[in-house]
């Protein structure tokens, strides 16, 4: 074995000569790979003046001095094109998009569809800025709960369930009603400490609506 498995660094022999040549070269793969940054991606023709250090992935069907390098990372280095093969679990930031891509094998995805799961988290804000009081917070105008359909092994169902601790917990939602600059806090509706349904819904309306815009 003459290079590492994964990053294809070459070993220096025992008894090699100017083992500095074979040293270096382990170098320069290891700054084009190492925290890999591209100035953009889906490249067909290489620049005309590259700079340095510039590494640009390699489109499909690319011409000229990146012909048949289709899919690999090209590096600018020492006056010459070094391509290298990405392997699965690199990451890659595209200057050019502002976008981190990890590579899984086969295709680069946005880094966001590696992760499957988000558990145990402190804080989540959507839009804005979650605090200890308010642990998830959302500043948005609509929202969308779908149900998760039969074909896709759901039930196609869909329930929010609100769990409270004890029978003398509660369990509220509060309406708040924007107004004049103001903002006014309804009372809240669902299970209060009596464990009854407090629907009060259609009296928060009516104290709120003018009464030329209220049913008979």
């Amino acid at each position: 074995m003459t290079d590492t498995t994964k990053l294809a660094l070459p070993y220096i022999d025992a008894a090699q000569q100017q083992k500095h040549v074979t040293h270096n070269d382990g170098l320069r793969i290891l700054d084009a790979v190492i925290h890999l940054s591209v100035i953009d991606r889906n490249r067909l023709t290489p620049p005309g003046a590259p700079a340095e250090g510039a590494r640009y992935h390699v489109g499909t069907s690319a011409t000229g001095a990146f012909l048949a390098q289709d899919g690999r990372i090209a590096a600018w280095q020492d006056g010459a094109w070094r391509f290298l093969i990405p392997r699965a679990g690199w990451r890659m930031f595209v200057e050019a998009e502002n976008l981190l891509l990890g590579f899984d094998g086969t295709l680069w995805k946005d880094i966001g569809a590696f992760i499957k799961a988000l558990n145990n988290l402190d804080l989540l804000g959507v839009g804005t800025t979650a605090d200890v009081t308010n642990p998830l917070s959302a500043k948005l105008n609509a929202a969308l709960l779908v149900a998760k359909t039969v074909a896709e092994t759901g039930t196609g169902d869909l329930r929010v369930k609100f769990s409270k601790e004890a029978a003398l917990k509660t369990v509220s939602q509060l309406i708040r009603l924007a107004k004049r600059h103001e903002q006014r806090v309804l009372e809240p509706f669902g299970l209060a400490r009596a464990e009854q349904l407090k629907t009060t819904l259609r009296r928060m309306i009516e104290q709120h609506t003018p009464p030329a815009m209220r049913r008979s």
